[in-house]
């Protein structure tokens, strides 16, 4: 246990003058003692109040040693309080009144928070609803921006643009699909006031008009169950003007294509059964095919909307087109309307193939592109849609 004592000029001082923390405190006894912080800064070579610590108690030297190493490591720590903040000021872009002004905003605020700020401050634009921008007619500022990364000083003006309200991508995949999938069938079972009376509730006596309506039905029940279970979508919305355009872009052509297959006029296709049956086999490979990889790239891990990860084909042969393109589902997406349409034989069929080609191609060229940037060991065989070509 820790004892004080008076220390005399020799068991304080060793040989060369130094002062020495190991005494001698009394015959048969090894201690070590250093002085308490109350006597150190005055401490005398004659005198002094030492703490002594057993040697025999390795418990009582370890305490010992991690109470010194602790008192040293506090002493050096100091904070560096000072702390430069931010002011953000959003105006209106057209009339530059203020809307809002933000005082002692963090630098490391990103835009996201900032809107998140402003949506307290008017609950009805919530924040997938604004936009902010450094300029009026300038570009829409990221919601990862982080402020002190930005061209502005520490007070940063803003604009804000209402866009209006906002739907997620699963209830824009379910409009999308659910309406054509709906009007296909009204035409099919050619309600009233569609064709004539006098064919009100018939059916075409065609089997090709049955197998366009199951392969179609099929086709967009597929799309809602992966919409619902498989795809996984980011947090990212649309606005609801958008969402009508493309509303009535899909249904639109619905109702088109199913006027025509399913109008009591209808021809047959020219090559009847052989034509038939070989783009309806092509047609459910490539349903099958877009679903398989679809299952794969569930399980992709994503960081946001960018892959982390290299998707690779697996056992499963419908996923072998990996080997050759980046963008298989696309493949497989146009594969399908071109088969649906030469099983029909149908013009407004084909300009829906067509239209989404283009725009497959679009949406697969950026995704190669951002796959060949992201990953140096991306695959040099792989094109972006259509193998060995583009």
């Amino acid at each position: 246990m820790p004892m004080t004592g008076r220390l005399t000029d020799s068991s304080w001082a060793d040989e060369s003058g130094r002062l020495s923390p190991r005494i001698k405190a009394g015959a048969g006894s090894d201690r070590i003692c250093t002085p308490t912080t109350k006597t150190r800064a005055h401490l005398q070579p004659s005198a002094g109040i030492m703490e002594c610590v057993d040697l025999r108690s390795l418990f009582t030297v370890a305490q010992f040693i991690k109470a010194r190493c602790d008192h040293g490591l506090k002493a050096g720590v100091s904070k560096n309080k000072n702390y430069v903040f931010f002011e953000v000021e959003i105006l209106d872009p057209k009339s530059k009144a203020q809307l809002c002004y933000l005082d002692k905003v963090e630098p490391n605020a990103t835009i996201a928070e900032i809107k998140t700020l402003l949506h307290k401050i008017y609950p009805k634009f919530y924040p997938s609803r604004q936009a902010l921008k450094l300029h009026p007619e300038g570009k829409a500022l990221s919601d990862d921006d982080v402020l002190e990364d930005l061209p502005v000083g520490t007070t940063a003006t803003m604009f804000f643009q209402d866009l209006g309200p906002q739907l997620g991508w699963t209830m824009v995949f379910l409009a999308e699909c659910f309406g054509p999938l709906f009007i296909y069938l009204l035409f099919y079972y050619r309600l009233p006031y569609i064709y004539g009376h006098e064919y009100d509730f018939t059916q075409s006596p065609f089997k090709v008009v049955k197998l366009a309506s199951w392969c179609h039905s099929l086709h967009y029940i597929k799309r809602l169950v992966e919409t619902i279970f498989i795809h996984r979508f980011s947090d990212g919305t649309l606005p609801l003007r958008t969402i009508t355009l493309l509303c009535l872009y899909y249904w639109g052509f619905g109702a088109w294509q199913a006027y025509y297959i399913n109008h009591p006029l209808y021809t047959p296709p020219t090559y009847g059964r052989l034509q038939i049956y070989s783009a309806l086999a092509m047609f459910l490979v490539c349903e099958f095919g877009n679903f398989s990889v679809h299952l794969i790239l569930n399980r992709i891990s994503c960081n946001g909307s960018r892959p982390t990860e290299i998707p690779y084909p697996t056992n499963n042969p419908f996923t072998w087109l990996f080997f050759f393109v980046s963008c298989p589902n696309y493949t497989y997406e146009v594969g399908s309307w071109i088969s649906f349409t030469v099983m029909t034989q149908c013009v407004p069929v084909g300009v829906f193939a067509f239209l989404g080609f283009i725009q497959m191609t679009i949406w697969a060229r950026a995704k190669h592109k951002t796959y060949m940037e992201q990953f140096k060991d991306y695959p040099d065989l792989r094109t972006a849609i259509i193998p060995l070509f583009f």
